[in-house]
């Protein structure tokens, strides 16, 4: 039935707002949901659907900071907008990494890594990572405190860790994060990057599939479609904001503690099953 359809849909834009920008991996998630919430579809529908809901995450990030990275604003004097274009400058310079090696090895990381093993693997490592980052960070200050302090070279570094992130169940989100913080990124300023960095990443990824897709959709699909990407894009307004308010608190330590705990209980219950 269709809305049964529907309803997984919906269940899989919550999943992928909350996971897309906390760093627990939506990638993740969905290959994990998906063993147990399977949509009734074509699988070249769900490869699609599952990159395209993401793209409504990267709106939410657009419409939050449209004001930070609109280099047009007429509220913006000359030195504001040119900083502006020096945030988009050093987000280009960070995907460009992740870019090459994702259209040269794509196939391949789909058809070696889109599993749950590699999911719970990746899962528990980065969260261990995570704790012992966290632990060490207590005794250092960040000395990239502002845009400003974010330099081209320090960009294309925190790309090449969003590089790790193309294997499933590291999250693009965590690996730019962790990058960021060993190389003495304040955490404001190290996710608001990894948010940034994920627009030209998500929309590149997106356009491809919809294109390998085409646009011979059902009005069954269509409708799916339109389901989850709209609750992904509501519930990622949701998730943005709870972090940043999060992180001027809190460190990522509990993060790292809920990816171990997932990953366990996944190998678990594969493990149960046979």
């Amino acid at each position: 039935m269709l809305l049964i359809e529907i309803l997984k849909a919906i269940v899989l834009g919550i999943v992928q707002g909350i996971t897309e920008w906390l760093p627990v991996s939506s990638t993740g998630h969905m290959i994990l949901f998906d063993e147990f919430m399977v949509l009734d579809a074509t699988p070249e529908f769900k490869e699609m659907f599952f990159v395209v809901i993401q793209l409504a995450s990267i709106l939410a990030v657009i419409l939050i900071y449209f004001h930070k990275l609109n280099p047009f604003s007429p509220s913006k004097d000359k030195d504001q907008k040119k900083e502006t274009w020096n945030i988009w400058l050093k987000v280009m310079v960070g995907v460009v990494p992740a870019g090459i090696i994702g259209l040269l090895f794509d196939d391949m990381i789909n058809q070696y890594f889109f599993n749950w093993i590699t999911v719970s693997i990746t899962l528990i490592i980065y969260g261990i990572a995570f704790i012992v980052i966290e632990k060490r960070n207590k005794k250092l200050e960040p000395q990239i405190v502002t845009w400003k302090d974010l330099t081209y070279k320090i960009a294309l570094i925190i790309g090449f860790f969003q590089v790790l992130a193309l294997i499933p169940g590291t999250s693009r989100s965590g690996a730019t994060i962790i990058g960021a913080i060993l190389i003495g990124t304040a955490r404001p300023i190290a996710a608001e990057y990894s948010f940034f960095m994920s627009i030209p990443i998500m929309m590149g990824a997106s356009l491809l599939k919809i294109i390998g897709f085409g646009f011979d959709f059902t009005s069954a699909e269509l409708i799916i479609l339109f389901a989850g990407c709209l609750v992904s894009f509501v519930v990622s307004i949701l998730a943005i904001k709870f972090l940043m308010t999060y992180i001027r608190r809190h460190d990522f330590s509990s993060f790292g503690w809920y990816r171990i705990i997932i990953g366990i209980i996944v190998i678990g219950y594969f493990w149960i099953i046979g």
